[in-house]
């Protein structure tokens, strides 16, 4: 005779539900933590990015958030020279544009929209081979206007202490070491 009881139903799911898990659990990780690098590359070089764009000194905090997101990561010894290391990311940042986006009633400019792109490349040195490249990486943030007359000026932009260049360039580095370390 069958147990159809609550409890004789729970004994047959249960053994089913442990093989499922322990089946569907192979082979994942969490997101952010994973690397798609080969062994070998221990120490990872990042030399200041060439800044092409209007903005000065701009290539020096988004370098410096993609140093630091890499030593987040915990498992890559991060130097600022191309040299004697395992790998190099070289960056290009291309150009800052600033837009409005919200208006007030009175027609003026009240939020804008920051973009930065990029170009970026990480080279296995060992192999000398390419393991992975953005052409055009772009980021955008948006924020509100503090003054009217530099709410344009991507210089006055990267030159205030503000919570949308902190969430720009943190943005940024994500977008780069995910790229990178999760083979996106």
């Amino acid at each position: 005779m069958r147990d159809l009881s609550p409890r004789g139903g729970l004994r047959r799911i249960v053994p089913c539900l442990v093989v499922v898990l322990a089946s569907s659990a192979c082979g994942y990780s969490l997101a952010g933590r994973g690397s798609f690098l080969p062994g070998h590359i221990q120490t990872i070089g990042i030399p200041l990015f060439e800044n092409q764009s209007t903005v000065f000194e701009v290539e020096q905090l988004l370098t410096q958030k993609v140093r630091a997101e890499f030593i987040g990561r915990g498992k890559y010894r991060v130097v600022p020279e191309p040299t004697g290391v395992d790998a190099v990311l070289t960056g290009v940042i291309a150009n800052i544009s600033i837009a409005p986006i919200g208006f007030t009633a009175e027609q003026q400019a009240s939020r804008y929209s920051i973009t930065v792109t990029a170009r970026l490349e990480f080279r296995d040195l060992r192999e000398n081979k390419v393991l992975w490249e953005n052409a055009a990486i772009v980021v955008t943030e948006e924020y509100e206007v503090t003054t009217a007359s530099s709410a344009q000026d991507p210089t006055a932009f990267f030159g205030q202490e503000s919570n949308a260049l902190e969430r720009l360039t943190t943005n940024f580095a994500k977008a780069v070491v995910s790229g990178i370390l999760e083979a996106f």
